[in-house]
């Protein structure tokens, strides 16, 4: 009997207390990590890079753990003109996920604007292996290798 009482005592803390456990909104779940991007995409696309930069930046001090973030965050900077800056938040989306086309994309761009094609390269030969059928990301840094291998 002892026996018994003890599970329903385990089984009504779990009633009582399931709900409460339920509800759990740590930075761990989906929609968390997930910020509704949409709106930033959108200035991105208009070119408006310093109100990109101003929205993406207190998601990214707050430790988000969506690679997007920094690498559009990323992104506005090198358009801004801060490469420097730029760089250090792609690396930052590349820690979280290694295999980011966009990261990829975009840094090997950089890349090029450095001045450095075997690194751009090396981004490339990550987008095939990423894309061996093709995509955007692949394509459009090949382009720009392309046209960084024009004579001048």
């Amino acid at each position: 009997m002892l026996r018994l009482h003890g599970l329903a005592s385990v089984l009504t803390l779990l009633l009582v207390a399931g709900p409460a456990l339920a509800a759990d909104t740590s930075s761990d779940t989906p929609a968390a990590a997930t910020p509704d991007l949409a709106s930033i995409r959108t200035q991105i696309k208009a070119e408006d890079y310093k109100a990109a930069i101003a929205a993406l930046q207190p998601l990214a001090d707050s430790g988000s753990k969506d690679p997007d973030v920094y690498n559009l965050l990323g992104y506005s900077l090198r358009k801004s003109g801060d490469r420097k800056t730029a760089q250090t938040f792609y690396e930052k989306a590349l820690a979280i996920d290694p295999t980011h086309k966009g990261t990829l994309e975009y840094q090997g761009e950089l890349f090029i604007e450095n001045g450095d094609l075997p690194k751009a390269q090396q981004n490339l030969a990550a987008l095939v292996k990423l894309c061996p059928g093709g995509c955007e990301e692949r394509e459009d840094l090949e382009k720009a290798l392309a046209q960084a291998a024009k004579p001048k």
